[in-house]
């Protein structure tokens, strides 16, 4: 038949049209699937509640993923969004930190009361939010018991109880362990599937009329998460990203309850022990780490020892970082490890032998030592000298003396004639009574009084401030030298000098470290800059007020401008005849303790060399190293 026939022409009409009206249903359908979420002005939400900024990360991440699969969502700020505008929502989306006592940040305190109060007013009722539905991820620390991820909790019982619909069950993060990223993308992929398929199973449309069975995953949603968890488990993020991030009750292994695996909680989860490793720690065991100084290797290639060589007389190349623990009870705002690491507020965990960690703290020391054979600047002396390590910091990481054989583990290192600096967080004091003597014992004290300590530390006990006194009592009872380790941030603390000159009385330590806060870079959990940096002049200044209030009792004594880290010493211990004696005789002091006989401070103390003293030309730094100077590109001898 010829093509220009009427039954050709109106068959290729027909095809023609019926190809029009197809392209034409998709075009709408996908406008639809991109629009109708959100007609005109009404467009979905995603709400963040967040303090330190994790939160608002995640939101963000969210935000930028929906954008991705063309699901058009505005990201609000809960301090910048009117609650009563939530019965105008059709899809919220919450990501929401729990703060301090249960509360939310103080930031969302109006849009937490508003839901609050409008769950709890009959006058209200219970079809408010009628046309909403939800899913809400809460951050939080499980090591607030049972005020863990309470804001999240509370958000979604208020929803409903408004009439809201929930699409997704509450899924949790807990900061402590270590993967809220990979959770947080799983309930991201759970969102988007549920928002898709159920939008194509109401013709491009999601309202209040779509059935409500948002509990059970489709086949499309188990298909997605099967991927997703793959992908997940092959990706290692950088510890500095996870901001200290944690699973969901929805992810526990089914051998796993409560947080325990067989019936012993693990401290390092797989992830923060694989992304600790990247970073370059050492895991021992469990829950104990080891990692190679800067100042180690510094010294090894003879360009100089850290403060505490100035200080004290350590030899940095021969001095191991280490901690029994890597768990803490505080969190503080200048952690280095962005607290990456866990946290409690009892010892909870599986517990490894005190000796096998010694032993294998000093395999894997040694191991990291001898990586420096060949090193410019590294002699066989120093290398050899290395390998055997005489100076154990215990103040890696973490709350060392939260370790329940932490006496078996000083004794195992003493046995060795390794000397010991152990640091403290001043939050367990029963644990500082207890101790057995040590080289030197330190106490952190982050702040002068109780409202600053709580902004800066960020302690887990609610009495936080009765232990932090009670640590200083305990510390005034040692016998052995014992210091107060002060960190200058500031903006935060660098104004209370006459706060922290009352505590000298409460803990009489020998010495005062003061020391500027090293910046460590911005994280989700701590927004410290470099303007929150001292310089050394400031810490000077700081030094020198607290010396002259003192009135004589302490005077500064030695300085490491290359720290920026300044000494002060009690004058009636430690000046005799004018000369400084801050330094330890190492050899005397195992002696001491191996004879089993009673000791103090004095009776292990060495004179401090000129070059250390405050004021001093070399400024801290040994004349008997080399200084190089980067930025000039030329070394010199000091």
């Amino acid at each position: 038949m010829p093509f220009s026939s009427v039954p050709a022409r109106l068959t290729l009409l027909a095809l023609f049209s019926a190809t029009a009206f197809y392209c034409l249903y998709k075009a709408r359908r996908l406008r639809h699937l991109k629009l109708s979420l959100h007609p005109n002005s009404n467009r979905g939400k995603i709400l963040f509640i967040s303090q330190t900024g994790t939160s608002k990360a995640l939101a963000n991440r969210l935000h930028q993923l929906l954008a991705a699969k063309d699901l058009a969502f505005d990201i609000v700020d809960t301090k910048d969004y009117e609650p009563e505008d939530l019965p105008k929502e059709t899809i919220v989306l919450v990501v929401v930190s729990t703060w301090e006592d249960g509360k939310p940040p103080p930031t969302a305190k109006f849009f937490a009361t508003w839901l609050a109060e409008s769950a709890k007013d009959f006058r209200v009722g219970s079809l408010l939010l009628s046309k909403c539905k939800f899913a809400v991820f809460g951050v939080g620390s499980r090591a607030y018991g049972a005020t863990f991820n309470a804001v999240a909790r509370d958000f979604s019982k208020q929803m409903r109880a408004l009439g809201a619909m929930e699409m997704l069950p509450l899924w949790e993060g807990d900061i402590d362990r270590g993967d809220v990223d990979e959770v947080f993308d799983l309930w991201c992929t759970k969102v988007v599937n549920f928002l898709k398929v159920r939008i194509l199973e109401n013709g491009g449309v999601l309202d209040s009329s779509v059935s409500g069975e948002c509990n059970t995953p489709s086949a499309e949603e188990s298909e997605g998460d099967s991927e997703g968890e793959s992908d997940m488990e092959s990706e290692i993020v950088d510890l500095e990203d996870i901001a200290g991030k944690g699973p969901s009750r929805k992810s526990v292994p089914a051998e796993e309850t409560n947080g325990k695996v067989n019936g012993k909680r693990e401290m390092v989860t797989p992830v923060i022990r694989a992304n600790l490793e990247k970073q370059g720690y050492k895991i021992i065991g469990s829950h104990s780490g080891v990692k190679i100084c800067r100042w180690t290797k510094s010294q090894l290639r003879g360009r100089g020892g850290c403060y505490k060589h100035s200080f004290y007389g350590i030899e940095s190349h021969r001095c191991m970082e280490a901690t029994p623990s890597l768990a803490c009870a505080n969190k503080c705002v200048f952690c280095w490890r962005h607290h990456t690491n866990p946290v409690g507020k009892s010892w909870q965990w599986k517990m490894d032998d005190p000796i096998e960690i010694v032993n294998t703290a000093i395999d894997l020391h040694t191991n990291m030592i001898k990586q420096m054979k060949g090193v410019p600047g590294v002699t066989s002396e120093r290398l050899t000298e290395g390998l055997s390590p005489q100076h154990c910091a215990l103040s890696l990481v973490g709350e060392p003396i939260m370790y329940p054989e932490i006496n078996a583990l000083v004794d195992e290192l003493h046995k060795r004639r390794i000397s010991t600096f152990l640091v403290t967080n001043a939050q367990f004091p029963e644990k500082i009574k207890l101790l057995k003597p040590v080289t030197q014992l330190y106490v952190s004290v982050d702040a002068a009084t109780k409202d600053t300590l709580k902004a800066i530390d960020r302690p887990l006990f609610g009495d936080f401030w009765e232990r932090f006194i009670e640590s200083l009592i305990a510390l005034r009872e040692k016998q052995q030298r014992t210091v107060y380790r002060l960190t200058l941030v500031k903006g935060w603390n660098t104004d209370d000098v006459d706060a922290y000159f009352k505590l000298f009385s409460i803990g009489k330590p020998d010495f005062v470290e003061i020391k500027g806060v090293t910046y460590c870079g911005s994280s989700a959990t701590s927004k410290l800059t470099m303007e929150n940096v001292p310089w050394h002049a400031d810490v000077k200044a700081f030094s020198e007020a607290l010396s002259l209030k003192s009135q004589g009792e302490y005077e500064v004594a030695c300085e490491h401008a290359h720290s920026c880290c300044v000494l002060l010493a009690k004058t009636d211990k430690f000046k005799i005849d004018g000369q400084w004696y801050t330094w330890i005789d190492y050899g005397k002091f195992h002696d001491l303790v191996a004879s089993g006989r009673t000791f103090d401070s004095r009776d292990y103390m060495a004179a401090t060399p000129s070059w250390a003293v405050y004021g001093a030309e070399e400024g801290g730094f040994d004349p008997g190293q080399s200084r190089y100077r980067k930025e000039r590109h030329h070394k010199s001898k000091r």
